[in-house]
């Protein structure tokens, strides 16, 4: 398994860390590190990749990325245009396994913490009333200190640790630290292809971008995404085409060009081999919600 860079956040003097974010966008780096994470996004669109899952997001998902678990929150194009007056929001919150101490931690009454943290190492999303709960509860830490913000914190992990309203996110588990200097060579490779997976993106481009042969390129992408190239292009296309069907009203066929497929049997092709439903469908079932 390639590595994303290692991006500690929680000063030593501290339990836990809480940032309200604001700012044109979001983090463009892809990454990971030591710390659990719990973020939700209060403003702002675009792709988040968390493990080997690739997915729009929107405002009000909460997500909880476990340690060493690589991810990127990419804003959609618009947000890093020269002129726009778009911007984002959010709070994250990044906390330690440790935070209670080693003694504490092995203890009876953490069973439930410390399987909370086991799930998300392969992220968690949550839903529901619990999901409302604590996204109200984060939005109220930003405003604590001292002993007080530490108890919050701790009533928002047993409300999370009590709930089975989440999903997992990534089909794989990512538990072993990364290199850090394999995080620009990702970054890069991943900003190209956000940049062009709407057009025919050719292997041996992104090969001689990190000096490799294509089927070097193959295996190393392979080995850091848990996909094969292709299959990774085709999700991100797929992913694309569902936000412009539940977002627009343009036709299946212009969505399909838009979405980088070069005919519409192959798109409707792709769009049910992964969503297990016809893109017409899937816009009704979204209509109908």
């Amino acid at each position: 398994m390639k590595a994303a860079i290692h991006k500690s956040a929680i000063p030593e003097s501290q339990i836990f860390m809480i940032k309200y974010l604001e700012d044109q966008y979001f983090d463009p780096v892809w990454h990971s590190h030591s710390e659990y994470q719990l973020f939700v996004p209060l403003e702002g669109t675009g792709t988040r990749f968390i493990g080997d899952s690739i997915k729009a997001f929107k405002p009000g998902e909460l997500i909880l990325t476990g340690a060493n678990l690589p991810h990127l929150w990419r804003s959609d194009e618009a947000y890093f245009e020269k002129n726009s007056v778009l911007k984002i929001r959010g709070v994250v919150i990044y906390l330690q396994e440790s935070l209670l101490g080693e003694h504490l931690m092995a203890k009876d009454e953490m069973v439930q913490l410390k399987k909370l943290f086991k799930r998300s190492s392969r992220g968690l999303e949550f839903y529901g009333n619990v999901k409302k709960q604590v996204i109200t509860m984060m939005n109220e830490l930003v405003q604590l200190t001292g002993l007080e913000s530490f108890i919050h914190l701790l009533k928002i992990l047993n409300l999370l640790s009590s709930t089975k309203e989440y999903h997992y996110i990534s089909h794989n588990e990512y538990v072993d630290p990364f290199k850090e200097n394999e995080t620009d060579r990702m970054s890069n490779v991943y900003e190209y292809i956000l940049k062009n997976y709407r057009k025919k993106i050719h292997l041996n481009e992104l090969a001689d971008m990190l000096c490799m042969t294509p089927s070097s390129f193959s295996r190393y992408f392979a080995a850091a995404n848990n996909k094969g190239f292709a299959r990774f292009i085709t999700e991100l296309r797929i992913k694309h085409a569902c936000k412009l069907l539940t977002e627009t009203d343009l036709s299946v066929a212009m969505i399909s060009e838009r979405s980088g497929f070069k005919t519409l049997s192959n798109f409707n092709k792709q769009f049910r081999d992964e969503m297990k439903k016809k893109p017409s469908d899937y816009r009704k079932e979204f209509l109908n919600i």
